[in-house]
C-alpha cells in the first residue's frame, strides 16, 4: 500500500488548472510533502470553481487541461518523488447544465426507457421528472422551441422523438419530465439530490454497472500508477457505504483511501470498512480543542446571554434539525414515510423526521452500530411520546429488514439532515464561541484537556495509523490560524466581553447571534478586508436562516449587514479599540498557530497541509478559503530558511513555514522515528501550559498552551520536560535542547526533538 509521509491539498480550478499544480512539484518536494491532494479532476459543470459537480467521470476535466495535461502532472510529480491522491465524488453529478451531462440528457430525453435511467435515484412511480428550474409554475408561459430544444432563457431541454409539433407549452406537456417553479423543490421532487441543492442528482453507485461507469477512469488511473491515493467525499449519502468501500478496495488494493466521514466524539470508524481512516476532522476537533482553556466557558455563556444569543445548544441544534426536515429535505422525508407500512402517512411523516432530528451521529449502518439506531428511535420517542406507535412500527420494519429500502434511505438521509441542519445551520446560530463551531466540532464541549488528547492520539496510532488529519480544508468554517487567533479569546473572557460591549453599543448589528459572531471573526482575522467580511457575514447570515435565508430575503437586514464592515473600519475610534485588542491577542495567537501545526504535522495520522496554510492564513470559510496561493512568495522564504535563517514570529509568517517544512522534511526522511505514541509530561509550576509527546525512542515533540495565562503566572519559572537520557537536539533551530523550558522555548513557543544522531 502506497501510504503517503503528508499531503498538500491543491484546489484546482480552470485558473489553476493541471499545468499550474505540475509548476509546484518541486516546491511541494522541497517543502518535504509526500503526495499532492488533488480537488476532483473528472469533467465538471462549465466554469466550476471546486469540482464537485462532475458531470462526466470518465475523462479528466478538460478545463483543467484534459488527459495530456493530466498525464503530464503525474510525470512531474514522479519525477519529484510525490505521490497523487485525488478527490473522488461518488455520490453525485451535476445536472445544472442538462446538456452537460450526456447521461442525464439521455434520461430527459427518452425517460425510464434511458439506457442511463437507473444509474440516478428516481422515483419514477411518481410520473414525469420534476425539474424545479421557473420562476414559478406560470413561467411555462414563457417557454420557446429553439434548434429543436425547448428552451427558458439560457436552460436548454431535450424534445423526444416524435414529441414534437405545436406550442412550446404543448410538446413541455409530452415529455419526460415536467418544468417547475424552483419553490416547489424541496417539498416535491422526485430524484434524490445532495443535501438541498437541486443541481446535483444522486447516483446509484450501489448498483455494480454504475459503479464501473462511475469509477472506471479513475481506477484506470490507479492501475496505471499515476494515482497513489483517494479521498471519497461524502460516504454517508451513498446506499451502503460499506459494501461501496469493500468494492472500491477490490478494485485498488494498493491506493491509500481515506473516507471523509464526519465522527462525533467516541463515535469508531465501522469497522467492516476497509479504509485507512477518516480526512481528519475528528484530528482537528481534538488538536484545535487542546489549545481552548475550558476556564473560559462561563465567561462566553454569559455574555451570549446577555446579548440575547441562544445558549441552549441541543435546543437550537434541534430546532435547526426540524426546519431542515420540515422546510428544506421535506421531499425527502415524504419519499421514506411512504415506505412505512401500515401507518397513517402524516404519522409516518413526523416519526421518520423526529428519528433523523434525533441521530446522536451522522447516520448509521445496520447492521452495524445498533446503538445509535437505538439512541435515535428513543430520543425521538422522548420528544414524541404520541408517536410511539408510528416510531414503533418504524423500528420494528427497519430492524427486520436493515438492508431493505426503508433504512437505507432513512439512513442515508439521516446524514443529511445532520450536516444541513448542524453544520449549516446551528453552526451559525450557536455563536458563543465560534473557534469551536467547526465541521466534526462538538460546540457545547467547551476545549479539551492534555490527558484526553493523550488517549485520543494514541487510540489514532493503535486503529488508524495511517488516517488522514488535518487542520483547515476546503470545507472548514475557518482556516487554522483564524481558529486559533480565536482561542485566544477563551483565555481573557472578561476583556473579550468588555470590548464586545463597548463595540455593540457603537456599531452592532440588528441581531443576537450574527453580531457576536461577527465581532469573534473581526478579532481573528484582523486586519480583512471589508468586501471579504461583506461576504462571510452576508453567508452567515443566509445560512443562520433567522432573519435572512438563501431563498427567502429580508433586502434591509442584507443591505445593513452588507454595510457593517465598512462603518466599523470608517469609524476611526472603534477601528483603533479593535486594533488594539488584536495587539493583544496577536502574539499568543501565532504561539497556538505553531503549536497546534507542529502537533499536527507530528502526531499520529497522515498529516495534510491544505493549500498556502505553510504561512499565516486568516481565510473564512469557502470561497473565501479558494484564493489564489503566492507560490513565488512561499518559494524565497523556504530558500531562506534552507540556508539556514532562523525567521522572527512576526506577520510574515516564515517561522510557520519554518516549522511546516522542517517537521515534513524529518518525517518524510526519517519515517521510523514516526512509530508508536506515548505521552510526555512536564513538571513544575507550569506544566499544565505544555503538551508533549514521543512518537519513538529517539523522537518528542513539546508544544506551549494557553499562553496568555502562561505569562499571567511568571512565565514557565522552574517547569521541566524531563527527557529521557542522551543529546537532544531541536531540530527547528539545530541547538541542542536542555529540560528547562524556559531555555527549551527561547526562540520558538514550539520544539520538535531527535536524540543522538537519529
Amino acid at each position: 500500500m502506497t501510504v503517503p509521509e503528508s499531503t498538500y491539498r491543491v484546489q484546482l480550478r480552470p485558473e489553476f488548472p493541471f499545468t499550474e499544480a505540475a509548476e509546484i512539484a518541486g516546491y511541494l518536494r522541497d517543502l518535504g510533502i509526500g503526495a499532492l491532494y488533488a480537488s476532483p479532476v473528472l469533467d465538471a459543470a462549465p466554469g466550476s470553481t471546486h469540482g464537485y459537480d462532475v458531470v462526466d467521470p470518465t475523462r479528466a476535466r478538460p478545463e483543467l487541461g484534459g488527459e495530456k495535461a493530466r498525464q503530464e502532472l503525474g510525470r512531474r510529480l514522479k519525477e519529484a518523488g510525490l505521490g497523487l491522491v485525488v478527490d473522488i465524488v461518488p455520490n453525485h453529478m451535476s445536472v445544472e447544465v442538462p446538456k452537460a451531462n450526456r447521461w442525464w440528457w439521455d434520461v430527459l430525453t427518452h425517460g425510464r426507457d434511458s439506457e442511463f435511467a437507473s444509474f440516478f435515484d428516481i422515483d419514477w412511480d411518481r410520473g414525469p421528472l420534476l425539474l424545479p428550474v421557473l420562476g414559478d409554475d406560470a413561467a411555462v408561459a414563457e417557454l420557446s422551441v429553439e434548434d429543436g430544444e425547448l428552451a427558458y432563457y439560457d436552460h436548454r431541454f431535450p424534445i423526444a422523438p416524435g414529441t414534437e409539433g405545436g406550442t412550446p407549452q404543448e410538446i413541455h406537456e409530452r415529455q419526460h419530465y415536467r418544468l417547475i417553479g424552483w419553490r416547489r423543490g424541496n417539498a416535491e421532487l422526485n430524484y434524490r439530490r445532495f443535501f438541498d441543492i437541486t443541481n446535483l442528482a444522486a447516483v446509484r453507485v450501489e448498483d455494480p454497472k454504475v459503479f464501473a461507469e462511475t469509477h472506471g477512469e479513475v481506477l484506470r488511473w490507479v492501475a496505471d500508477g499515476d494515482v497513489t491515493g483517494l479521498r471519497v467525499d461524502h460516504p454517508d449519502g451513498l446506499a451502503d457505504p460499506g459494501g461501496y468501500f469493500r468494492r472500491l478496495r477490490e478494485n485498488a488494493p494498493d491506493a491509500w483511501i481515506v473516507a471523509e466521514k464526519i465522527l462525533h466524539p467516541g463515535e469508531p470508524l465501522p469497522q467492516s470498512w476497509p479504509v485507512d481512516g477518516t480526512t481528519g476532522y475528528d484530528a482537528l476537533r481534538e488538536i484545535a480543542g487542546v489549545f481552548v482553556d475550558p476556564a473560559g466557558e462561563p465567561g462566553f455563556t454569559e455574555l451570549a446571554n446577555e446579548l440575547g444569543v441562544k445558549t441552549g445548544y441541543h435546543r437550537v441544534e434541534a430546532e435547526a434539525r426540524r426546519l431542515v426536515t420540515d422546510r428544506i429535505l421535506v421531499a425527502e422525508v415524504r419519499r421514506i414515510a411512504a415506505l412505512l407500512r401500515d401507518v397513517d402517512p402524516e404519522a409516518a411523516r413526523q416519526a421518520v423526521a423526529e428519528t433523523m432530528i434525533a441521530f446522536p451521529v451522522y447516520r448509521s449502518y445496520l447492521p452495524e452500530g445498533t446503538a445509535h439506531w437505538a439512541a435515535a428511535i428513543a430520543g425521538a420517542r422522548q420528544a414524541r411520546p404520541d408517536l410511539a406507535g408510528a416510531l414503533d412500527a418504524l423500528d420494528a420494519q427497519v430492524r427486520a429488514e436493515p438492508g431493505g429500502e426503508l433504512a437505507t434511505r432513512i439512513q442515508q438521509t439521516s446524514g443529511m439532515v445532520v450536516a444541513k441542519g448542524t453544520e449549516d445551520t446551528t453552526f451559525y446560530r450557536y455563536t458563543r464561541f465560534a473557534a469551536l463551531n467547526e465541521v466534526g466540532g462538538n460546540p457545547d464541549r467547551f476545549g479539551l484537556d492534555v490527558e484526553e488528547f493523550h488517549r485520543l492520539a494514541a487510540e489514532r496510532e493503535a486503529g488508524h495509523p495511517a488516517a488522514m488529519t488535518t487542520l483547515t480544508t476546503h470545507d472548514t468554517k475557518r482556516s487554522e490560524d483564524t481558529r486559533a487567533r480565536m482561542a485566544v479569546l477563551a483565555e481573557i473572557p472578561g476583556e473579550f466581553a468588555d470590548a464586545v460591549r463597548r463595540w455593540t453599543a457603537r456599531r452592532g448589528i440588528d441581531e443576537p447571534s450574527l453580531n457576536l459572531l461577527a465581532w469573534q471573526t473581526l478579532v481573528a482575522t484582523w486586519p480583512i478586508e471589508p468586501s471579504r467580511l461583506r461576504d462571510y457575514l452576508d453567508k452567515a447570515a443566509k445560512e443562520a436562516k433567522l432573519r435572512t435565508s438563501w431563498t427567502d430575503h429580508d433586502e434591509q437586514f442584507e443591505a445593513d449587514v452588507a454595510a457593517w464592515p465598512d462603518d466599523v473600519m470608517g469609524d476611526a475610534e472603534l477601528a483603533a479599540d479593535v486594533e488594539a485588542f488584536v495587539r493583544r491577542i496577536e502574539g499568543p495567537g501565532y504561539a497556538n498557530s505553531l503549536g497546534q501545526k507542529l502537533v499536527q504535522l507530528t502526531a499520529p495520522g497522515v498529516p495534510d497541509v491544505y493549500q498556502g496554510t505553510e504561512l499565516w492564513d486568516f481565510s473564512l470559510v469557502d470561497p473565501d478559503n479558494r484564493r489564489p496561493v503566492d507560490y513565488a512568495a512561499r518559494r524565497g522564504i523556504l530558500a531562506r530558511i534552507t540556508d539556514g535563517e532562523l525567521p522572527e514570529i512576526d506577520a510574515s509568517g516564515a517561522a510557520k513555514l519554518l516549522v511546516v517544512h522542517k517537521a515534513l522534511r524529518l518525517r518524510r526522511e526519517h519515517p521510523g522515528l514516526f512509530r508508536g505514541y506515548r505521552p510526555l509530561r512536564a513538571e513544575g509550576a507550569a506544566a499544565e501550559h505544555c503538551l508533549a509527546f514521543t512518537r519513538s525512542a529517539d523522537l518528542a515533540v513539546a508544544v506551549t498552551r494557553l499562553p496568555i495565562g502562561l505569562d499571567a503566572a511568571g512565565g514557565w519559572r522552574d517547569t521541566v520536560l524531563p527527557l529521557p537520557g542522551g543529546v537532544w537536539t531541536d531540530v527547528l533551530t539545530g541547538r541542542e535542547a536542555t529540560s528547562d523550558l524556559a531555555t527549551l522555548f527561547g526562540r520558538y513557543p514550539v520544539a520538535l526533538l531527535v536524540r543522538g544522531d537519529a
